[in-house]
């Protein structure tokens, strides 16, 4: 054998050794398995479960029509406020005197201000007689505590971003079943809830309120 086929040979055999690990490990990365994602762990999200419950509860009640509630309120507290303005002024009174509307427990209306007791009388008998006042005075001694709720509840969450719970299930994820009255109805029945040992009489009455100085 000459040198020169001596030497074919030798690289001939040194270039298999050299191509057989790389065909090795071709193999093996082919049928190595598919790397499969890491699962997402719960901190990845950066919106927990709570959060998203939160958010959806803000973003209802900030839905809330509010402006339209205070508008329906405002029309009976004009009616009661003129009313008894024009009382005022009937009975020669000063314009600036106190006086306080409520009703008992029975239901009658009760009227206390800074005047004689006959010129009291008299006018606490006359608004009572005034079935316009006193179906405002009542639809007020409903409406109007549960709008002062969800006024302050609103203006608390949107100045330090606290969720009210009590807000949160008054309000209705649809809001055709948010009315005025729907809301009032929830929170009288949320309240009484609340208080089951507290009797109606013994809560605090409802009064409204003339000149009256903070």
């Amino acid at each position: 054998m000459s040198l020169l086929t001596s030497l074919i040979q030798a690289s001939t055999r040194f270039q298999q050794a050299m191509e057989q690990p790389a065909s090795r490990t071709d193999k093996a990365e082919s049928n190595a398995p598919e790397a499969q994602p890491l699962p997402q762990s719960e901190g990845d999200d950066r919106f927990t479960p709570s959060q998203r419950d939160e958010n959806a509860a803000s973003l209802k009640t900030r839905k809330l029509p509010l402006s339209q509630y205070k508008q329906t309120v405002a029309q009976d507290l004009s009616y009661v406020r003129e009313t008894l303005r024009h009382k005022l002024a009937e009975y020669n009174l000063h314009p600036a005197t106190a006086i306080n509307v409520s009703r008992n427990d029975d239901g009658s209306l009760q009227l206390n201000g800074k005047m004689p007791e006959p010129i009291r009388e008299k006018m606490q008998q006359d608004l009572a007689q005034n079935k316009n006042f006193s179906e405002a005075l009542g639809r007020l001694s409903i409406n109007e505590p549960t709008l002062h709720f969800m006024d302050n509840a609103l203006k608390l969450s949107s100045a330090y971003g606290v969720q009210n719970s009590l807000l949160d299930s008054l309000v209705s994820e649809n809001q055709q079943f948010n009315g005025l009255n729907d809301l009032i109805h929830r929170y009288d029945s949320l309240r009484r809830t609340a208080e089951p040992t507290q009797t109606i009489s013994a809560r605090q009455p409802y009064a409204f309120s003339l000149n009256a100085r903070a």
